[in-house]
């Protein structure tokens, strides 16, 4: 089967002059960056609408001063009247929506070409669905989206007509290296890691890990829920699931490395023994960047340059699964088409929220990963509906084993 994202081997044509995009989650992380890129090439791109959560009303107040979008969505009612006081104080104008479908406007207004979801968990489901339906471009930071629902939103690629194109640093770094390449000439994916801030902890000092002490990653600035992630190497294990669906390949082809420098962002090794692969300075600016002006390569004062007269060594080392137990998981799971990854996610999801209000302990979140797991009875070729029950059911399933264990 052809891969549904082909875009690497296949010249895209027809680019407007003014790209016109919208971004959600654009107070988070992934958002602020992808604004940051849009005011260094404000003749090239445009924000067209914009979603947020609610934590940040006031840097939303200024992201629609800054960047004058014509509609924004936030999460309930309560939330779009301080934004409506909030602008009309600062005499701004700006259409004000808020829900879900306020979420699902703001990613299918009919003049928007590239859809950013920086949108965190399993939320950005349902509008990067919609956002397919209607044949956008979607730049996707959300791996959620595909961990739990890759069964279903490749497929809807090829239907509707809609592309995908990875923002997370690992998979744009697979997608420029497989540029101009076939599938079936890879023989595997080199998918890197730092390892995170517990690479060289033992078992036991891990029993003792505090929620500062995981939110302390070496090398990237990110939003807490991935920080985690990182630091249990869930993060790695949600992106060969990712990888599985983005590039159809077979989850046994996508291998981790870690590699704590975090320079090579990942590779591909093809059938011939050659391996490509893409660096750079670990700074999400750039694979944003290339996401927003794909196929085109244009100058990005914003992103820094890797300078290698600068760089002691790059080394890499295997995973360590009987430390990191949460990559095993994952990998068990990365191989089915059924519900099962997004029970994996959605445990996950509940698991690390719980370690970070300090219901649980940082090695509690893979037990309890593994028991929602093994009570799942996992529904073959899921539909949407389907994936939406099971993300239910773990979540549920997770909090009782939570409470239990408090």
């Amino acid at each position: 089967m052809e891969s549904a994202i082909y875009l690497p081997f296949r010249e895209q044509t027809g680019l407007s002059a003014l790209k016109k995009i919208s971004i959600l989650g654009s107070t988070g992380s992934i958002g602020r960056q992808t604004l940051d890129i849009v005011q260094a090439h404000s003749d090239r791109l445009k924000v067209v609408a914009i979603a947020a959560g609610q934590r940040n009303l006031a840097l939303l107040t200024e992201q629609v001063r800054l960047f004058q979008p014509e509609l924004v969505s936030v999460p309930d009612r309560s939330s779009k009247d301080e934004l409506d006081t909030r602008l009309s104080a600062a005499n701004l104008s700006a259409r004000t929506v808020c829900g879900d479908d306020g979420l699902l406007e703001a990613a299918t207004h009919k003049d928007v070409e590239t859809v950013v979801t920086g949108l965190m968990g399993f939320r950005g489901v349902l509008p990067t669905a919609a956002a397919i339906r209607h044949g956008k471009t979607v730049a996707l930071a959300n791996k959620e989206t595909l961990v739990a629902a890759g069964s279903v939103i490749m497929p809807m690629c090829k239907q509707y007509g809609a592309t995908i194109i990875p923002v997370d640093s690992e998979h744009s770094a697979i997608f420029q290296s497989l540029s101009g390449y076939s599938i079936a000439a890879v023989d595997k994916i080199l998918l890197t890691g730092s390892g995170g801030p517990f690479r060289t902890w033992s078992k036991e000092q891990m029993e003792s890990a505090t929620v500062a002490d995981a939110l302390r990653h070496p090398n990237w600035s990110m939003g807490k829920k991935i920080t985690i992630d990182s630091a249990t190497l869930m993060n790695k294990g949600l992106e060969i699931i990712e990888a599985r669906w983005l590039f159809d390949v077979s989850a046994d082809k996508v291998k981790v490395l870690i590699h704590p420098q975090s320079i090579l962002h990942s590779a591909v090794e093809f059938c011939d023994g050659s391996i490509v692969g893409q660096m750079g300075l670990p700074d999400m600016r750039l694979p944003i960047h290339f996401a927003l002006f794909y196929p085109e390569r244009v100058e990005s004062p914003k992103v820094p340059r890797l300078d290698f007269f600068k760089l002691a060594q790059l080394t890499f080392e295997e995973p360590d699964l009987d430390r990191f137990p949460c990559l095993a998981l994952a990998q068990a799971a990365a191989s089915e088409s059924s519900t099962l990854p997004c029970v994996l996610n959605a445990a996950n999801e509940v698991a690390v929220d719980s370690f970070l209000k300090a219901a649980i302990r940082f090695v509690d979140i893979s037990k309890l990963i593994e028991q929602v797991m093994i009570r799942h009875k996992a529904v073959e070729s899921p539909t949407l509906e389907d994936i939406l029950a099971a993300d239910r059911w773990a979540r549920t399933a997770c909090e009782e084993l939570v409470g239990a264990t408090a």
